[in-house]
């Protein structure tokens, strides 16, 4: 976990292929492998969804074939109605929009001829004791996530007052030994040195630790604590939605601030993926109890989050102090 100063490494898994998938979900989704093994290496390409009418995933269509097709008893019932000529028409124009995977629910027994059909062109064919709707709503979260845009920041990733914050700063500047002391003090560690962070929604970023690095904390002369050993289960969080960055800045002597954010604070944001997070400097001298004024800026957000603004009221107190004022 070498300190290398502020790193972003923007990913995306842009490609999924049916083992990858499978091997994703089949347990929490009950599947069973049952024909068509030799298409594992088809891919969902998340890009493509975005220029047609499909799906990633979705119930049988026909006309136009989903990524990962659903098969429930409605879309059985319908294959079995037809006459033979056209449920061999139906077969095999589903198989020859080569879908990722095809998922028939419920434990329903499944026709031989789809077997024979997955089997002969290498469609992934699986059964799953689950409902279809339940298959449908757990896949569309799942793949939402895993095919959602990534990005590894340089810092460590803590929750803070309920809320996660991303601490960051130049090589040296002390994120990890202010993320031991909040630790020390009852927050709860998410990631050290790469937090990942994925895009969920148009304004929500999660973020979570590598498996590499879990439940792990660098220090100094230290080297690498265990905080779910050392601390206990409370004080480790699997993931986070980032509401706060707070970025430690070195004191340079000489510097002199700004009269304004001496009274606002040092404010802004950083855009990730687009989204605006709000972001707190906060000066690092000798002497500095940064533990306090994490929590204190933490707070801070919070208060301005609910429209209280000190900073704002103390301005508009003194304009109303010098309207009072007599004129000269």
């Amino acid at each position: 976990m070498a300190r290398t100063g502020l790193h972003v490494k923007e990913s995306s898994l842009d490609r999924l292929t049916a083992r990858q998938l499978y091997d994703g979900v089949h347990e929490r989704m009950a599947l069973r492998w049952i024909s068509g093994m030799r298409g594992e290496s088809r891919a969902l390409d998340p890009g493509a969804t975005q220029t047609r009418r499909p799906s990633l995933i979705g119930y049988l269509n026909v006309i136009y074939p989903n990524k990962v097709q659903i098969i429930g008893s409605e879309e059985l019932k319908y294959l079995d109605a037809l006459d033979s000529r056209q449920r061999w028409k139906a077969m095999h124009k589903i198989a020859a929009s080569e879908p990722v995977a095809l998922i028939v629910t419920h434990d329903q027994p499944v026709p031989s001829d789809l077997r024979d059909i997955a089997e002969e062109t290498g469609t992934p064919l699986w059964n799953s004791s689950k409902r279809g709707h339940e298959l449908l709503t757990w896949l569309q979260y799942h793949l939402a996530r895993m095919l959602a845009p990534r990005i590894t920041l340089h810092g460590v990733f803590l929750e803070v007052f309920s809320i996660g914050v991303l601490i960051t700063g130049e090589a040296g500047s002390g994120k990890s030994e202010l993320a031991l002391e909040l630790i020390s003090r009852g927050h709860r560690l998410v990631a050290d040195d790469a937090p990942e962070f994925t895009l969920i929604a148009p304004d929500v970023i999660d973020g979570t630790c590598p498996e590499l690095l879990q439940d792990l904390l660098e220090v100094r002369g230290l080297g690498v604590l265990n905080v779910l050993e050392m601390f206990g289960h409370t004080a480790v969080k699997p993931s986070k939605y980032l509401r706060l960055i707070i970025h430690l800045k070195p004191w340079r002597d000489g510097e002199v601030e700004d009269a304004l954010t001496r009274i606002t604070g040092d404010t802004g944001h950083r855009d990730i993926f687009e989204v605006p997070v709000p972001m707190i400097t906060l000066p690092v001298a000798p002497g500095r109890n940064l533990s306090v004024l994490v929590e204190a800026a933490v707070r801070s957000h919070m208060l301005k989050s609910k429209g209280i603004d000190p900073a704002q009221t103390f301005i508009d107190r003194q304009a109303h102090q010098m309207r009072r004022l007599p004129p000269w």
